[in-house]
């Protein structure tokens, strides 16, 4: 039977025409394996991820493997990033069990949902340390077989684990919000980890780090500065970022940034399209606002929906191979560009006999010119090829990042086309993704949503991308729609005790526990995200109630500042701007040159509103900073306002 073939995920419906007999994750799976007395194989991954296609060719496509998997389990197949949650709740168990995580994931849970057996990546054939797959499930199978005790023993103790782990971060959320000793120690942990010569943080695989790089230009300094720049440029100049097309792969998996793991995710595009932004803004590096506009393109280009939304992801592979669609050999260049020009292409981009990649191929980089001679004719020429598939669901948190990039960049870049995207995606989200009753679903696909609730992220990041695209706009609607979604976060992710927030609402499906992290990683967390959302509303709606769930949340913060700083950079940054105010310029009448002024501003997480009450002066227009509810002296000159909103 093929239960996947009307599910909306496009992970899941690869999956469909396995001989695996697959069910979604569902009460009736797991019923399935109580009546016939058998654990059930959960595997979760994504539509992107190389080693989920890898391990699908070699295992779930295998006929004979299929059929012993179907005989003795129940195979549950899980898109992470529909059920975050499921996700969240048996990659803590895998961590814990194993010291190492990622996808795609393998758990064998007991008909009780209870895990027991962990692991990732199981090849066809042992090796490298690893089992094959098929000893995997004929080792399992035996054990739930003649080992039943074992097992329920053993599932019995990791559930009551996790169940333990609940609510542990409930008595440093009440903490104090961070102060500016905090933030300065916070720097000082990062240049500890900071890699001089190469940018970034840390070794190998080295990851975009987007919401640190935020909290940097946000705490400037000449050290934050340093290091924020030294990382953009590195970033930009290496095969991380699409020298052709614009936008950035998921991470490097080298240290220097030469050769990336080729999926393109639209967090990671929304949030360095944003950070690049801004370090323009701040510094007026050429290079930033290059790369902020041709990340845009690509987002508009390769990503924007009918529908006016954005696809979550473009995969790694393309032909069967990775990368096939993004690396070049010397040859190639010149059947692209001609025998002169090919050769000067291969110079200026690092591609050589060798090659940087596989196959002596290499993935193109630009380490010293400003600018590419030959893109537009390499770009058309890599149109020829056969492009990686696309995932095109829209999830809610991620275009809610999408939205609020693509206002500020059509703001802050003279381009009407993105701000009028970043409309179109907010109308979506509040067409199609929000309930009758005032909640979020988690994505949608063809304009259909999906049936899977909202998660604290997903809260979060579209509070956000309202907020920022009111403040761009001044439409006042997109402001009380965030307030709507704030409203439930207040009521149905907090604890009301601790001021904690859960990543699942209170009435969300009962799991093992229920999920809650508020470390930063590949995105904000939903809890970062959520505290950022609640301190701007604050602001703008002079909201106490607002701000204090904002401080009570970024308690977790000053515990981490210092003990893991590169975990909890948006929370980081969250706290800069309330350190900062964080000031809103409110304006008063017609004020096209002070409104400029204001979204050009470098003070942390500034905003602005538009307010019909406040008095013009002397007939003319008027920009009133306001910080933590109180007013300065109005302004009518833009250049005396940049004087007093640039730190």
């Amino acid at each position: 039977m093929n239960r996947l073939a009307s599910v909306q995920s496009p992970y899941l419906l690869q999956h469909a025409d396995n001989p695996v007999d697959w069910w979604p994750w569902s009460p009736e799976a797991f019923a399935e394996a109580e009546r016939r007395d058998v654990p059930v194989l959960l595997s979760v991954g994504y539509a992107a991820c190389h080693w989920c296609h890898v391990m699908a060719h070699e295992s779930f496509e295998d006929a004979e493997v299929a059929a012993y998997l179907n005989e003795h389990f129940v195979a549950v197949k899980v898109d992470r990033e529909e059920r975050p949650d499921v996700d969240a709740v048996y990659m803590e168990a895998v961590q814990a069990a194993t010291g190492q995580g990622g996808w795609p994931m393998t758990v064998f849970l007991t008909p009780g949902k209870e895990p027991f057996y962990f692991g990732t990546y199981f090849p066809p054939k042992p090796g490298h340390g690893l089992p094959s797959f098929r000893q995997v499930l004929e080792g399992v199978a035996a054990a739930w077989r003649e080992r039943r005790g074992e097992v329920e023993q053993v599932s019995a103790r990791i559930a009551a684990d996790l169940a333990h782990r609940a609510g542990v971060y409930a008595g440093v959320a009440g903490q104090r919000p961070p102060g500016a000793d905090d933030l300065a120690a916070a720097v000082v942990a990062l240049a500890g980890e900071f890699d001089e010569r190469r940018g970034g943080f840390g070794g190998a695989p080295k990851f975009p780090p987007s919401m640190v790089l935020e909290f940097l230009l946000r705490q400037g300094g000449d050290e934050a500065l340093r290091m924020a720049g030294r990382t953009f440029e590195a970033m930009a100049r290496g095969g991380l970022y699409d020298q052709l097309g614009g936008g950035f792969a998921r991470y490097s998996v080298d240290a220097a940034w030469v050769v990336p793991h080729f999926e393109k995710m639209l967090y990671d595009n929304a949030l360095l399209l944003r950070a690049y932004l801004h370090w323009w803004r701040r510094t007026g590096a050429p290079l930033g606002r290059r790369v902020a506009e041709e990340t845009a393109d690509f987002l508009l280009r390769e990503l924007r929906t009918p529908e006016g939304g954005f696809a979550s992801a473009l995969d790694a592979d393309s032909e069967g191979r990775e990368g096939a669609f993004y690396v070049w050999t010397p040859a190639q260049l010149v059947e692209a560009l001609g025998e002169e020009d090919g050769a000067r292409a291969a110079r200026e981009l690092g591609v050589t006999e060798a090659g940087t990649f596989e196959h002596g191929s290499s993935v193109l980089q630009l380490p010293e010119a400003e600018s590419l001679f030959a893109r537009d004719r390499l770009f058309a020429a890599r149109e020829r090829r056969v492009r990686p598939g696309r995932d095109d669901k829209v999830v809610a948190a991620w275009n809610g990042l999408a939205v609020a990039a693509l206002a500020e960049a059509g703001a802050l870049l003279g381009r009407p086309d993105l701000l009028d995207a970043a409309r179109a995606a907010a109308a979506l989200l509040l067409r199609v993704h929000r309930t009758p009753d005032g909640r979020l679903l988690r994505t949608s696909r063809d304009g259909h949503a999906g049936q899977n609730p909202g998660v604290l992220e997903d809260y979060g990041d579209v509070a956000e991308g309202l907020i920022t695209l009111y403040s761009v706009t001044g439409e006042a609607e997109w402001l009380d729609a965030a307030g709507e979604l704030l409203e439930t976060v207040l009521t149905r992710f907090t604890d009301e005790a601790s001021g904690a927030l859960y990543d699942t609402a209170a009435d969300a499906e009962r799991l093992l526990r229920r999920p809650q992290d508020p470390t930063d990683n590949a995105a904000p967390s939903g809890w970062t995200a959520a505290a950022g959302a609640l301190l701007s509303y604050a602001a703008l709606r002079e909201s106490e109630r607002h701000r204090v769930a904002a401080e009570r949340a970024l308690g977790v913060v000053t515990a981490l500042a210092t003990r893991a700083p590169r975990f909890i950079g948006w929370g980081l940054a969250v706290a800069a701007a309330l350190l900062d105010g964080p000031r809103v310029v409110s304006l008063a009448g017609d004020t096209g040159p002070l409104r400029a002024a204001a979204l050009r501003a470098n003070a942390p997480g500034a905003l602005v509103a538009v307010d019909a009450e406040r008095p013009l002066v002397d007939g003319r227009p008027a920009a009133y900073v306001c910080r933590a509810f109180v007013c300065e002296a109005p302004v009518t000159d833009a250049a005396v306002l940049t004087d007093r909103l640039n730190p």
